[in-house]
């Protein structure tokens, strides 16, 4: 059974801009449950696709979440950049529908992305909202 994620506002990092992204990828994610309770060749290929973008959506998350911390000083934005760089080399080298059955490629997305949300992006929720950036 697909992992569903619904958006919770405590999930805010503090950046309108950045959970709004984070909530397109965790819709993205949906998606693929969708495409996986639907069944069939058209929702195969709507599989294939949403994974796609999802992918494009999360690399573009990920430099412009790089680029605000880097613009506000964060110091752990190198902390940040191997978390980026370990999704690029699982998503380059891992995460594939030729090593991954659909069911668990989108249970494996929805928990990676749940984490960095409620991980890594809560480190720096404090740090935005102390300079009230939106």
């Amino acid at each position: 059974m697909p992992n569903r994620i619904q958006w919770n506002a405590d999930y805010s990092v503090g950046s309108d801009a950045l959970d709004r992204q984070h909530q397109a990828i965790l819709a993205q994610c949906n998606t693929l449950a969708d495409c996986i309770a639907d069944a069939g060749a058209q929702s195969n290929q709507q599989f294939n696709d949403t994974f796609a973008a999802l992918m494009v959506q999360a690399r573009e998350h990920f430099a412009a979440e790089e680029a605000l911390l880097t613009q506000c000083g964060y110091p752990l934005v190198e902390e940040h950049q191997n978390e980026s760089d370990e999704f690029d080399y699982l998503a380059n080298e891992i995460i594939t529908t030729e090593n991954f059955e659909p069911v668990e490629l989108q249970r494996f997305l929805a928990l990676w992305w749940i984490g960095h949300i409620v991980g890594s992006s809560k480190k720096y929720r404090a740090f935005l909202t102390e300079r009230s950036i939106t």
